[in-house]
Order: C-alpha cells, then structure tokens, then sequence
C-alpha cells in the first residue's frame, strides 16, 4: 500500500463514454492503478472529441485528455477469444471493473459480472448506462440532449415563454460517474469489512433526476409543477443577474436584510417602502418594474466594481465567469486548486487538472 487513499488498488477500465471514464479519474486522483483499456483501431470514441486545430493526426482530444489523466494505456480486442481470455486473467486480480458497454453485451462475450466474479469472489463490477440494467428503458438508446430530458432538468431550464433548453456539456453523465465512484467506494468498505466484491450498476437517468431540490418535493406534498423562471428566483427578487459594462454579474437577495444593503449599495433605501418592493414575494410579483429601476445601475459599472461593494455589504454577488476566467480565478489558485499538466505529445500546456483530491 502507498500513502494515497485507494494506494495499491487495481482498476480495469473499459468505458468507451464519459461516465465510466470520469469514474476512472476519480479512482485515479484518489491513487488508484486505473489501466484505460480501449479496443484496437481507433480507440476510446471520446479522444475525437474536443479536438484543436492544431491536433496532430492520431493524437487525442481535449475531451480524452481530460478524461484518462493519470491512467495507464493499453489496447485489447474484446470481440475475439484471445481478448477475452486476457480479460479473464486480468480480473481475476484486479480489484475493480468498470464497464458501459450497455445491458447484456458484457454477458454476451462472457465478461458479465457472474462469469468474472467467479474467479475473482472480491471483484467489484461497475457499470454505467443510461437507464440501468433492467427495467423497459434498459435497451434504449440515448445521449445527454435525451436524459436531459427525461430527467426533468431540461423542463426547468430556460424562459418561461420559450421552449425548454438543454444544460451544458456532459453533465448527466458526469453525475454519474460522481455516483458510480460513491458506490464503488462503498463497494470497497463492504469488501473490506469481509462481504466480498458486488456489482455497482449505475444509470445516468437516475444520477441527473436525483439531482432535483425542492420541485419533486412541491410534486409529491402540494401537487405542483415547477415551471421555467429564467434566471429569477420563484421566492424573492432582485435574485437573478444584470448586464454590466463588461458582461455579467448575478445579484442573489434573497433575504430582507440582503434586499436591504442591496438597495443601500445603490444609493435607493427608499425602494423599500414601496408597496410593489416590501418584501420578496411582492418584488418577485413585480421583478420587471424592479429591474427597471435598478439595472441601469449595474450597466453603469465594472463587475468587479460591483462585486466589491455588493460583498463589502454582505450581499451575495459574483460575475459570470468566462471559461478563462475559472482557470484564471484568484480564488481557486491560493487554494491550489488548477495544476499544469504535461503531456509528452504536446509543446504546451493542453489541460489543468484539480488537485482536490
């Protein structure tokens, strides 16, 4: 064992999409020996995406790099014998699986969790899918645009009179490698604590439907579905952002108090003893007449001349960050928190990689 907190573990990883992979990260930034398996060819489909331009041929994507940091790399083909009996071997040591070929397709090359665990009773199999295992949806097929969709996120994204709109990026996926690394984690304390290895079975469409706050609760005690608000808040106002001049800035008031440094900030204490702005349910009621009084402030000004004198008050307040400008933030480096990393194929820096783990 090594000092690292998953020091001396072994990990196959045969993921071919985000979710599965992101657990691997995970697994690797806690000290795991996570070894990327890819079929022969053309290897893993995500080290053609987020491509540069200046990509050489052959060489992986943004999206790969990001990925796979920290892994270990090697080829072998699971649609021929040979493949599969090295396969059988190499589980039959390591101490964990991770696999999103899709329900059934492992059992069919006999690589299912019962054909491997039998050689290896501490093996813990982790397998991601869409929607899981079993169920109707189990064999359909999907990409983050549809369990965006059928996990409930897309119907609250977006204006209240306009169509609904899909989230950033991989996010369903990413969530359920979150939760794949916790259950794998859990997998580990059970065979540490004498239960052997288990099967961690993990749908995408359950880890972005969990992810629900207080709609599915109004759901199930009073009946009601949430509809879209934009960038406002169906509680209190000003909770939502305005147009600087040089971008954005979000303002969250949500308390009296808050409401009232705010109007201070601004130079209009009076706005408070107006009827339509006495309190957060009448300013959320009447939000487009407050916003029209108050944004000109905010066009008048830099965001970080705003942050400083929102935060001087204890008002919640911070710009809408461009990409560069999270790598750049001053916040997350005193912390430590970005790290350069090379890569051998690269004359410079092509990914940061978080040290928080």
């Amino acid at each position: 064992m090594t000092d690292s907190v998953l020091g001396g573990l072994q990990v196959l990883d045969l993921s071919q999409n985000v979710s599965g992979a992101y657990c691997g990260k995970l697994l690797a930034c806690y000290g795991a020996e996570v070894w990327k398996i890819e079929p022969p060819g053309s290897g893993d489909p995500t080290r053609h995406e987020g491509a540069s331009r200046d990509r050489a041929e052959g060489e992986a994507g943004a999206l790969f790099l990001h990925l796979n940091a920290g892994k270990k790399s090697c080829t072998l083909d699971l649609d021929v014998d040979r493949g599969r009996e090295i396969l059988h071997r190499l589980a039959s040591k390591a101490g964990v699986l991770i696999e999103d070929a899709g329900p059934g397709i492992m059992e069919e090359r006999g690589l299912g969790y019962q054909e491997l665990s039998a050689a290896n009773p501490g093996l813990i199999y982790v397998s991601l899918s869409p929607f899981g295992s079993d169920g109707p949806y189990a064999g359909y097929q999907a990409t983050q645009l549809t369990l965006y969709a059928l996990g409930g996120y897309m119907y609250l994204t977006g204006d209240p009179d306009r169509e609904p709109l899909q989230g950033p990026g991989y996010q369903p996926a990413y969530l359920a490698g979150a939760h794949a690394l916790a259950g794998t984690m859990m997998a580990l304390w059970a065979r540490a604590s004498g239960g052997g290895g288990q099967h961690v079975d993990v749908s995408e469409m359950e880890s972005i439907a969990v992810a629900h706050q207080w709609t599915t609760t109004r759901y199930n005690y009073a009946g009601m579905i949430q509809k879209r608000m934009g960038n406002r808040y169906d509680l209190g106002h000003p909770n939502t952002l305005y147009a600087c001049r040089d971008g954005y800035i979000t303002v969250s008031a949500a308390s009296e108090k808050q409401a009232e440094r705010l109007f201070l900030v601004i130079g209009q204490p009076e706005l408070l003893e107006d009827e339509r702005f006495r309190n957060g349910i009448a300013r959320r009621l009447n939000a487009d007449a407050l916003d029209e009084i108050i944004a000109p402030w905010f066009a008048e000004r830099t965001r970080d001349e705003v942050v400083r004198l929102c935060q001087e008050m204890r008002v919640p307040c911070a710009p809408v960050a461009e990409v560069d400008e999270v790598l750049e933030n001053e916040q997350l480096d005193a912390r430590d928190f970005w790290r350069q990393v090379d890569h051998p194929e690269r004359d410079r820096c092509f990914a940061r990689h978080g040290s928080g783990f």
